[in-house]
């Protein structure tokens, strides 16, 4: 099975993309298998966080922000300096991630969610869920 998601993103915005994961894995009626999350673009990110504290994603961006700032000396410049920083950022924090699904759950921890991350924008972007039976 596989499912296709359209978002449409503000600059450096966090979409909590859990429930729509979560939705696709029970009516696939697969109850052992894996669940492969996976955005298909070079400026944008997927992360597993807790949903819990919301100061939590103030620290999370603070720190990717730190870490690749957005700066007018990237070698590659496609349209701005936030394009070449967004590069850099989903190269780090990665497009897929690949979850099991037990019991015909997703099998994530109770302070986990999965978040689409828009490190560029605003754009229209995608997701798409695969489910995979063992």
């Amino acid at each position: 099975m596989l499912a296709n998601f359209k978002i449409n993103t503000k600059y450096n915005d966090v979409y909590d993309i859990a429930e729509q994961v979560k939705k696709v894995v029970e009516e696939s009626g697969v109850q052992e298998g894996t669940c492969l999350v996976y955005n298909p673009h070079s400026t944008a990110g997927l992360a597993v966080y807790s949903p819990w504290d919301p100061a939590g994603f103030v620290d999370l961006d603070e720190e990717i922000r730190r870490l690749i700032p957005t700066k007018v000396d990237f070698r590659h410049q496609h349209d701005t300096p936030q394009d070449a920083a967004g590069h850099v950022k989903s190269a780090l924090l990665g497009i897929s991630g690949n979850f099991i699904i037990h019991e015909g759950k997703l099998l994530i921890g109770g302070s986990q969610a999965i978040y689409f991350l828009e490190f560029d924008g605003p754009r229209k972007r995608e997701f798409y869920v695969k489910i995979q039976a063992d």
